[in-house]
């Protein structure tokens, strides 16, 4: 029998495997915990991070201070020209799909934040042509003892095999 936890475990295994198997796509959270604010280091935030073509940017800040616009051009983003944005953004809580290849720039709608960095060039690459969750279920070169990981990775196939069966929820 299951504790409530290995459920959870499996379950959370499961769900990511199967947005592996859907396309693989991210969703970028900008800024990460903090979000979209002068005070976080958004450039070492983005620098560390790959945005694909199919990935999801979100954008989290308060409404009442702040607002996203997304610029046409380098000079526009470098200068925070804000006097022909392609979009404004201003619900606080923003979702953009990345759905081209390219650069994209964002910048603060507050000039002065703006001014103070508070901006985001972002590169889109296209998506990786692999799936990433077939190693996670290809069999041992040689017999061995059945272990923990192999009842698991045995569970994802399954899961994978079968996808369209309703999973137990116990939680």
């Amino acid at each position: 029998m299951r504790t409530r936890r290995q459920w959870s475990v499996v379950t959370a295994v499961v769900l990511v495997a199967a947005a592996a198997v859907v396309g693989g796509q991210e969703h970028h959270v900008v800024g990460g915990d903090k979000g979209w604010e002068v005070s976080n280091d958004i450039a070492s935030w983005s620098a560390a991070r790959i945005f694909n073509v199919g990935d999801t940017i979100w954008f989290t800040y308060s409404a009442a201070q702040e607002s996203i616009a997304e610029l046409g051009s380098r000079e526009e983003y470098m200068s925070c020209d804000l006097s022909n944005p392609i979009r404004i953004y201003t619900n606080g809580i923003d979702k953009i799909p990345l759905d081209g290849e390219g650069v994209r720039y964002f910048v603060s709608g507050n000039l002065h934040s703006c001014k103070n960095g508070l901006k985001l060039p972002l590169t889109v690459q296209s998506s990786p042509k692999t799936n990433a969750i077939w190693p996670l279920v290809l069999p041992a070169d040689a017999p061995t003892a059945p272990s923990a990981s192999t009842r698991l990775a045995t569970g994802l196939t399954t899961v994978l095999l079968f996808p369209l069966l309703p999973l137990p929820m116990f939680l």
